[in-house]
């Protein structure tokens, strides 16, 4: 079924929770229902949110009426709208919900949070809110963060869009910010690589550069300790469910094909970069299987091409400097490049498409039944392969 997994940061850019937001047409409440609590009682949600805090993005009339289904689920939890205030049985619910510990977030976007007794039953009942910051003025979003706050509630930034608003919130009362400001680039008047910065790029550009085979990735390899670890120890893992372990690089390289490899140990360089946020790099990738995906039923693309698309689209918010600046040091293939600067060329669509999925903006054949139910299946898997090398780059090897 479609769903989009929306991260909210704390202050120090570590997860605080998911939103599932579920994408769906009108008229389909009932399939989608289902679909919800299927994917709840059979673990699927529960893998996908990979045991972390979750709040359920649902119309009221799909909110569960059995509320042991989410009892048994303490870290998935609701995200409210305004208007459940004005339904008297709905909120009968909700309060015998959040007395059995059920976690609640209001949506607050919409509504002013004084002076309303329906707000104030709401408030009640909750345990966090979400609030607007591109809707608000910045001396309300204080304002208000403040009071929330000081009722002992946790106070969410939504709609963060800017590397400006971003700052502003981190200097507020939020238990975490979500928004785009995630996915675009800090605004940086010179760029500055790092000596670790540059040595990636290298490292990425010879991959790229010179069509290296088997032998070949495993000596280029084979002298950075840590990333033959960590490669190893991605397609080792239970999620390929190999018939034997892989004992190199180079016997990797062989069974999975050199072009599948050489992707990978670009995505693990990547993985490597410790001072920028988890779930941006897990965005990064989660675009790059994206793109492989959709290439490999899109004539005339290569999927190995359209990986590295999908894993540079985000290059330049990774490493804090301009994309033309950094393709200077890549020698990428020119359909790539067109592609990762917005000049067009065989990829450019793929792009923007899993771009209009994260952004919940579909065009309208995009959001035919069958185009919408491929592109969740692609994202569903492409979400489950990056967590999936996200932890095996994070794994550190025995000292």
């Amino acid at each position: 079924m479609p769903i989009l997994r929306v991260p909210m940061l704390d202050p120090d850019r570590q997860l605080f929770a998911y939103e599932i937001i579920f994408p769906r047409k009108p008229g389909d409440e009932k399939t989608l229902l289902q679909d919800v609590l299927s994917i709840i009682t059979d673990g699927a949600l529960s893998r996908l949110v990979r045991g972390n805090r979750a709040f359920l993005n649902l119309p009221a009339a799909l909110l569960p009426e059995d509320a042991d289904i989410l009892k048994h689920q303490p870290r998935i939890g609701l995200m409210l709208q305004p208007d459940v205030a004005g339904d008297a049985a709905l909120m009968k619910r909700l309060q015998q919900m959040a007395e059995r510990d059920c976690q609640l977030m209001l949506d607050a976007s919409d509504i002013e949070l004084d002076g309303s007794m329906a707000v104030e039953a709401l408030l009640q009942i909750v345990q966090s809110v979400r609030l607007d910051a591109n809707r608000m003025t910045p001396e309300r979003l204080k304002e208000c963060s403040e009071q929330l706050h000081a009722r002992g509630l946790w106070v969410i930034a939504g709609q963060v869009d800017d590397h400006e608003t971003y700052q502003r919130c981190l200097g507020m009362s939020f238990k975490a910010i979500q928004g785009r400001y995630l996915l675009i680039p800090e605004p940086t008047a010179v760029p500055v690589l790092t000596a670790n910065r540059l040595s990636m790029l290298r490292l990425m550009r010879i991959m790229q550069e010179s069509n290296p085979g088997p032998v070949e990735i495993g000596d280029i390899v084979k002298d950075d300790a840590i990333l033959s670890y960590k490669l190893l120890s991605c397609v080792n893992s239970a999620y390929f469910a190999l018939p034997r372990q892989l004992k190199s690089v180079q016997h990797a390289a062989i069974f999975f094909g050199v072009s599948r490899m050489r992707n990978w140990v670009d995505a693990m360089a990547l993985c490597g970069m410790d001072d920028r946020p988890p779930e941006l790099l897990r965005a990064a990738l989660i675009r790059a299987k994206m793109c492989e995906k959709l290439a490999a039923v899109t004539p005339g693309c290569q999927p190995d091409m359209a990986f590295t698309v999908g894993l540079f689209s985000l290059l330049d918010t990774l490493m804090c400097a301009p994309m033309e600046f950094l393709l200077t040091h890549l020698h990428l293939m020119p359909e790539i490049s067109q592609a990762l600067t917005g000049e067009g060329g065989p990829y450019a669509p793929l792009l923007q498409k899993i771009l209009a999925w994260e952004a919940g903006k579909l065009t309208s054949e995009q959001t035919l039944p069958q185009v919408i139910q491929r592109m969740a299946a692609i994202y569903l898997d492409a979400m489950q392969w990056a967590d999936q090398v996200y932890a095996s780059s994070s794994d550190k090897p025995a000292a």
